[in-house]
């Protein structure tokens, strides 16, 4: 009997080598080659004879076409992220880091969509049945008929799911954890994750249910195993928050059925994750209106406004190079956005130390908050706050101009209803958004709005000046 061929597989990449060396030469991380067994193929071993394919019916690209079936989960945060709902026959990756709430999300869906009547099948491989349904009783969600079963095997799952009546929805958690007879590797390797996927998606595709596979993240944020598991599902989700934040942010990065910038919003409580329908309210809930270096962005997740504050502070570095700090934000961009004050508005942030942050830990990936940044920043360095009835958008070009975004009059409605009465905003975009009550304030140079807070600046120190000469004069009468 021939010797079992041996390779190296990295597990970040899924790249092979004869032979274990420290670093990928694929994706250069270290210590992440691990022994398995070469898959047979070509050269690999004795060939076998190919079947006859069968002819498969061709037809043209016009035609009537179907809506894809749904299935609402019951959680209308949920469903706005996947579309309205999880197509019949598809399969989801959502992704999280450890305790971020990816199971509790699940199997508050399974409830949900159970107590409708719905075939719900909940695999955990991670805990055993007992504690599933301690952290169902806590959720309140433990008489919900969904089937449980803690397993790990990828051809008992199949076989269990397979005898009893077709599920409309199957949650495995997680996909590291599974392993086939079909690969010689442990489970969590890249082949293994690669075969139980595939065996996964294939029954989806083959019973019409909807197969959601929770996945491990890495510690860049990217999901654990080979990136090909991503290219087979048919939608990825990230649950993303920040551990000293009650609330989490479901985000769409892949979606076949639907678009990929819609977000849902939960908060954890005791009881589980409660869905958030008014984000804006929540990420400003809290905000110091009087603090220097805030400015509230009107901004847009998907066909969502979403109204939040950028925080900023600008201190003396005591340091030969100055620290540039950034949490919830694009760090190139904020350089780039300093560039941009120093060079054509005599903005001195150089020696200066910049930290910057989305409040509540909201990730900004729009160019509009440029705008909000650039106020923030000068509103720290000058120590003079802006306007607390106002919000800022625009993008911000190289060459100083302030360029219009897309969805302005969503904005504008959206800080109306918070009741802001205040828009500063592109210029190109105020003759065509007209509301009631939002004063526009269109600029079209980001000079212009270094020269209304440096107004504003020169106003307090006038301001302030009088209190002093009015209590000087005080003073010296009740002297005299």
């Amino acid at each position: 009997m021939a010797k079992a061929k041996l390779q190296f597989v990295c597990q970040n990449c899924g790249a092979a080598s004869p032979r274990w060396q420290g670093r990928c030469d694929s994706c250069g991380e270290w210590n992440t080659l691990v022994e398995e067994t070469a898959a047979g193929g070509i050269g690999g071993g004795p060939g076998r004879t190919p079947r006859r394919g069968r002819i498969v019916e061709l037809v043209p690209l016009a035609g009537a076409s179907d809506d894809a079936p749904r299935i609402a989960s019951g959680i209308a945060e949920l469903d706005r992220v996947t579309g309205g709902g999880f197509v019949r026959g598809s399969a989801l990756l959502v992704g999280g880091d450890p305790g971020i709430g990816k199971s509790t999300l699940l199997l508050q869906a399974s409830a949900a969509l159970a107590s409708r009547g719905a075939r719900v099948v909940y695999v955990s491989g991670e805990e055993a049945v007992a504690q599933v349904r301690l952290r169902a009783e806590r959720m309140g969600v433990a008489n919900a008929p969904v089937a449980l079963a803690a397993e790990t095997s990828v051809e008992d799952i199949l076989a269990t799911l397979d005898a009893g009546p077709r599920a409309s929805l199957v949650i495995v958690d997680s996909i590291q954890t599974l392993w086939t007879d079909t690969v010689d590797s442990a489970p969590g390797t890249v082949a293994q994750v690669r075969a139980s996927a595939q065996a996964l998606i294939r029954y989806a595709k083959q019973s019409g249910a909807t197969v959601v596979l929770v996945g491990h993240v890495t510690k860049e944020g990217q999901i654990a195993g080979p990136r090909v598991v991503e290219h087979m599902v048919d939608a990825v989700l990230y649950f993303e928050g920040e551990g000293g934040h009650q609330f989490r942010i479901l985000r769409a990065v892949k979606n076949r059925f639907g678009a990929t910038d819609e977000i849902g919003v939960f908060e954890m409580t005791g009881g589980g994750l409660r869905e958030v329908p008014n984000p804006s309210e929540l990420f400003l809930g809290e905000r110091n209106a009087a603090a220097p270096g805030a400015a509230v962005f009107a901004g847009m997740e998907g066909t969502r406004p979403v109204l939040c504050e950028i925080q900023a502070l600008v201190a003396p570095s005591p340091l030969g190079t100055p620290r540039r700090a950034v949490v919830g934000w694009d760090g190139g961009r904020l350089s780039m956005v300093i560039a941009v004050l120093e060079s054509h508005c005599g903005v001195r942030l150089g020696p200066n130390d910049v930290y910057l942050a989305v409040a509540g830990g909201l990730k900004i990936g729009e160019p509009a908050a440029d705008l909000a940044v650039a106020a923030a920043l000068v509103s720290s360095l000058t120590g003079v706050a802006l306007p607390p009835d106002s919000v800022y958008f625009g993008e911000v070009s190289l060459s100083g101009s302030v360029r219009p975004v897309v969805h302005a009059s969503a904005r504008l409605k959206e800080a109306e209803r918070l009741g802001f009465s205040r828009a500063v905003l592109p210029a190109a975009s105020v003759d065509r958004e007209a509301t009631k009550g939002v004063g526009l304030e269109g600029i079209d140079q980001l000079s212009a709005l270094v020269a209304s807070i440096a107004a504003r600046t020169a106003g307090r120190n006038r301001d302030s000046e009088g209190q002093h000469s009015v209590a000087a004069r005080g003073g010296a009468g009740n002297t005299g």
